[in-house]
Parts: C-alpha cells; sequence; structure tokens
C-alpha cells in the first residue's frame, strides 16, 4: 500500500514514529511524509521514505489560512492516492481528515495533546470543539496518548467511546534509550527541563521554583535544554533567557540532537507543563532510570506514577514545584536510584515502541479492508 503521514514538522516523524516508518516500510509499503520541511527530510528520504512539503502555519486558528490548507491537502491527497493517512498534530488531525473525506481516503489521526486552544478555554475551545467534532464523527478509529484526552473527547462527544483507542505515548526504543546510574552524589545535584521555552511547558515556573530551592541549595543546578523563539504565542524570548541566566538561576543549554548525553549527566528531569499528550521527555528519562518530577495534569501523571517512580507537583504552581524539588533532594541517594528503576521498569512493560507499531498495524488492517 501507499502510507501517507502527516504532521506540522517533519522533525516529529523522524524523532518520534521513526519505527513506525521502518516497521511499515519492512511490511512492503510505500511511506511518503507529508509535512513542512526541516532538516530531518534528508534523513527520512535515507530511511526510504518519499517526501512532499506542506505549507501551512502551525500558529492559531485562521479561517482563510486553514481553508486553504484544506484545499492544498486534497490537491495532494488526489494526486498521490494514498491507500490511507496517518496524522499527527492538531491541524494536520483536523483539516487532514476533512480533506482526506473529501478524497474517500482512509484516516488514522492520533491526539498528542491538546495544545493552547484547549488551555485557553472560552470561544477558542468551542471553536476547537466544534472543528473535532465534525473532523473525527466519521472514523473508525481515533487515537489517544493518554486516558485524560480520551475521556475528555468521549465527554465532550468529539468522538464516541468505539472510535477511540489508547496507546502509550509515541513508543520508546528501549535499547536506544538505555538505563545507565545516577550521578555521584557528591556532585552538584542537576535538575533537567527539556522542552521548547513556552509559558505553556511551566518553563516560569520552573525558573521562579529555582530560585527558592538555590536559596536553600545554592549549589543545585536547574537547566533548560530546549529552543528559544518558537512559532508558539506563549514563546519564551531570547532576551528573557539571558536575564535568566545572568543572574544565575539557570543554565540555558542550547538544542541538542541527541538528549541522551544531557539526561545520563541529570538527577532529575522536571516537566512543569499546563497539560501534555504524552510527553516524550519524561518518556525518555524513566527510559534511561532518571526519577521524575512534573505537573499532576494529563499526560504527565501517565508518566509518572507519584512516590514510585518520580513526584507529582500543583500545575502552575511554582511553590509546589519547589517542594517537590527540595523532597527529592532530602532523599537518600538509593532510594533516588530506586525511583528511577521503577521507572524505566514501567517502561518496559508499558511503553515499548513495539506496542505503537502493533496497533496501527492492525488499524490500518482493519480500515483498508473495510474500505
Amino acid at each position: 500500500m501507499h502510507i501517507m503521514m502527516t504532521v506540522n514538522a517533519a522533525w516529529n516523524i523522524w524523532n518520534f514514529r521513526r519505527a513506525l516508518v521502518q516497521a511499515l516500510l519492512a511490511d512492503g509499503h510505500r511511506v511518503t511524509v507529508l509535512a513542512p520541511p526541516d532538516d530531518s527530510v534528508r534523513e527520512l528520504e535515507q530511511l526510504g521514505c518519499g517526501f512532499m512539503p506542506l505549507e501551512m502555519s502551525v500558529k492559531g486558528l485562521n479561517p482563510l489560512q486553514d481553508l486553504k490548507l484544506i484545499q492544498r491537502t486534497k490537491r495532494i491527497f488526489r494526486a498521490e492516492k494514498p491507500d490511507i493517512v496517518l496524522s499527527y498534530t492538531i491541524k494536520n488531525n483536523i483539516f487532514g481528515a476533512m480533506a482526506a473525506r473529501a478524497c474517500q481516503i482512509p484516516f488514522i489521526p492520533n491526539v498528542t495533546g491538546l495544545g493552547t486552544a484547549f488551555l485557553s478555554g472560552g470561544l477558542l475551545q468551542r471553536v476547537a470543539e466544534a472543528l473535532y467534532r465534525r473532523a473525527f464523527g466519521p472514523l473508525p478509529v481515533v487515537f489517544f496518548q493518554n486516558d485524560d484526552d480520551l475521556q475528555l473527547f468521549v465527554a465532550r462527544r468529539l468522538v464516541q467511546p468505539q472510535q477511540a483507542r489508547r496507546l502509550p505515548g509515541s513508543g520508546i526504543g528501549l535499547r536506544h534509550f538505555a538505563a545507565s546510574d545516577l550521578p555521584p552524589q557528591k556532585q552538584p545535584p542537576t535538575f533537567l527541563m527539556i522542552a521548547r521555552l513556552l509559558r505553556d511547558k511551566g518553563v516560569l515556573e520552573f525558573v521562579e521554583a529555582a530560585r527558592q530551592v538555590k536559596a536553600q541549595w545554592p549549589e543545585a543546578r536547574f537547566q533548560l535544554l530546549g529552543a528559544i523563539g518558537s512559532e508558539n504565542r506563549t514563546a519564551i524570548n531570547a532576551d528573557t533567557v539571558r536575564g535568566w541566566q545572568a543572574e544565575g538561576v539557570i543554565e540555558h543549554l542550547g538544542t541538542a540532537d541527541d538528549v541522551r548525553p544531557f539526561i545520563r549527566a541529570a538527577h532529575c528531569v522536571v516537566l512543569p507543563s499546563y497539560r501534555e499528550g504524552a510527553p516524550r521527555t519524561l518518556i525518555e528519562a524513566a527510559a534511561m532510570a532518571r526519577p521524575l518530577i512534573a505537573t499532576d495534569v494529563a499526560g504527565c501523571r501517565s508518566i509518572v506514577d507519584d512516590g514510585v517512580s518520580g513526584l507529582l507537583c500543583e500545575v502552575r504552581n511554582a511553590e509546589s514545584l519547589a517542594a517537590a524539588c527540595l523532597q527529592f533532594l532530602a532523599m537518600p541517594h538509593a532510594e533516588k536510584a530506586a525511583m528511577g528503576r521503577a521507572g524505566r521498569d514501567k517502561m518496559e512493560r508499558q511503553f515499548d515502541e513495539a506496542i505503537i507499531v502493533e496497533a496501527y498495524q492492525a488499524a490500518i488492517s482493519q480500515m483498508t479492508k473495510a474500505g
């Protein structure tokens, strides 16, 4: 078959769906990625994928731009004639589903998170819900990355229970993200946050918590690994980050193609996000046997078992995050290491990428036979 995968950035497929692509290619299918191009296109093509550029804006809802995106996507679907389309990220899910229905092409979306629309409430959330309801209504299968999002979509009647299927995030390559020992106790305790520098990721709370913790533990290090200047209305600007660094409260590590050395060097990985699908950074850190601190919100709590593999804190609450960091610092080294091992065990049981591959193979078989 010709299987098309659409997403709002090509790197998303390379970083998070590579095992699925490899499995589909091994099954003898032709795979084409439809996305805005970036530096990962070459790697995808070397893997054996075709690639088609998709012109789209990843920011906000704009009726004129979004209508053009639907028309643009329909033209591509009609020209390429895929047997089925697999979709990720909000706009590709919603407008891709509408385009696929017009072209009578089977379509499987994956709800990887709800984004700013569901965090803002009000009119924007109502518009987003109406779009989801219209786009997903006729689809036989809609994948979700956590139970909270699945139950919300069912409760709001955006999907029916029989449509919804739960996946354990994007899965994790357990060999690639191998477990490693915690850094020695004699090294300064290091808290690492891996995320785009957005307010919705809880960066402001991370910085304020760092101030509070360093008042008691001056040697503690708080590191941010992630891009500045994302196309998102909650993005934090470079001047603000430089100010934090000058203050000595955080270290900005920039970006990295391979996060493993940074995770290995950390004692704890932190994500104080306001809402997630199934946060990849926590999954990667848990696979590498790192204790976690995260907010008690959808997505994060599906990864972190509070008191077992990490600690949960209140969302949008720097004092709660600081208290969790101080609680972690007070633990004996052996207890921290046990938390890390518990996280690794959970990834082995529930998040192996083979689970994702099998779920997609089954859904593709079901939908193409039905068609």
